[in-house]
């Protein structure tokens, strides 16, 4: 039976281990000078017009060099990632994934409006506003030092990140996040359930995505 460190590894849900895992080594990976930074970021120009698609995906996984703000980042999009998918998305990768890029798509067109080349912890904001949403009387003790109820956590955490980096850039990056998580509960918890009366696209994944991955 796997122990200590694999058997936490194995006991988080598969989509969020997935992106932990890339991103912890993209950061290595730069922090090992096999690859640089410049060689990551999103623009259109360079994705589409110079050819190099790997961008469009390299830009969620990377989460700056290895220092306080990124242990930050990677700790609470772990943290609320993985409890959003054990609860609302237990048994549901195909619908998690397919959220998870909804998601990354709105990002990629936000980027060039907030100037903004990596978008990892914008995309690790939707998960974590989604969560504070689905759970709005949960009290929520942040470092220990003040409590306050989930639907506050996502604004608490942008002006943690403010303070950490000294720059409102950092800040922008979370809020864009803030604002596409905003629109997937929208679609997902009040659209689908109020006004189209049931699911549709943009709240539940798609069949053959489904299939994919195992859930029918």
């Amino acid at each position: 039976m796997p122990v200590g460190v694999e058997a936490w590894i194995t006991q988080i849900p598969p989509i969020t281990r997935g992106w932990l895992g890339l991103s912890v080594l993209t950061s290595l990976a730069v922090q090992c000078q096999l690859v640089t930074p410049l060689q990551l970021y999103f623009s259109p120009k360079s994705a589409f017009i110079n050819a190099q698609p790997w961008r469009v995906f390299t830009t969620f996984f990377y989460f700056g060099s290895i220092s306080l703000d990124f242990v930050f980042h990677l700790f609470f999009f772990m943290r609320y990632s993985r409890m959003l998918e054990e609860s609302s998305f237990a048994n549901r990768k195909a619908d998690y994934f397919w959220l998870l890029l909804l998601s990354s798509a709105m990002l990629l067109a936000l980027s060039p409006l907030f100037n903004l080349p990596f978008l990892s912890s914008s995309l690790a904001f939707v998960p974590i506003y989604l969560w504070s949403r689905r759970h709005p009387d949960t009290p929520i003790s942040l470092f220990g030092l003040f409590t306050i109820t989930a639907p506050y956590l996502p604004i608490a955490l942008v002006a943690f990140s403010w303070v950490l980096s000294g720059t409102w850039r950092a800040a922008a990056g979370d809020l864009a996040g803030c604002l596409v998580g905003h629109i997937g509960w929208f679609l997902r918890d009040v659209w689908a359930r109020e006004m189209n009366g049931g699911t549709s696209v943009l709240s539940e994944s798609p069949v053959a995505l489904k299939r994919l991955f195992g859930d029918i």
